[in-house]
């Protein structure tokens, strides 16, 4: 029988009220309440405590703040990664980031959702007694590919791949995979062009 992190990590539904989430939950908040009030030059320790929160992080790793995660544990970002302030990564399942990545203020990424359906929504005979949510969530990754520039209050949604050398345009909602090297833009983001020498 699976745990409810296997199952939570596998994309199925899951209790996300089980003690161990509520643990990463815990020690999340505590690391972004730390992180958040240091100085901006407080480089040192800043990227101490992302080597603390983050499942992993690489070389030239620039977070402004304030910076909002859910669990922080499954974050990943690759080598020169910049994340501009205001950012929510609702990292429920892995969001992987590569390396060369620009990310503007305002971007959201959202592992974490529902299923459509009201009747698959609900948990069925719910009990608050048990501790359970009253409904069903499941939680799908997200990759940022290498040398990707996330723009300014960009939202994307739980299991996006972003290719390789793409641009998200500014205030775009990312519902669907965006190839390698293109330009896309809007809601729901549409690729506009290719780029990067691509034919």
């Amino acid at each position: 029988m699976k745990t409810e992190l296997e199952k939570c990590m596998a994309g199925e539904n899951y209790n996300c009220h089980d003690e161990i989430f509520l643990g990463f939950k815990k020690t999340a908040r505590t690391l972004l309440s730390k992180y958040n009030s240091l100085s901006y030059d407080g480089k040192e320790e800043k990227r101490e405590i992302l080597g603390s929160l983050f499942g992993r992080i690489g070389s030239n790793i620039s977070v402004g703040s304030p910076f909002i995660c859910d669990y922080g544990r499954n974050i990943y970002m690759g080598n020169n990664v910049s994340v501009n302030m205001n950012c929510t990564f609702v990292d429920c399942n892995k969001i992987t980031i590569g390396n060369n990545v620009l990310i503007a203020s305002n971007v959201q990424i959202y592992t974490a959702t529902h299923p459509i359906e009201l009747e698959d929504r609900l948990v069925e005979n719910w009990d608050p007694e048990t501790g359970e949510y009253f409904c069903n969530t499941y939680a799908l990754s997200i990759t940022i590919g290498d040398g990707c520039w996330i723009g300014g209050g960009v939202i994307i949604l739980p299991g996006v791949s972003i290719g390789n050398g793409s641009v998200i345009g500014a205030g775009s909602v990312v519902t669907k995979d965006i190839p390698e090297n293109r330009v896309a833009a809007g809601n729901p983001c549409r690729v506009i062009r290719k780029i990067n020498g691509v034919q």
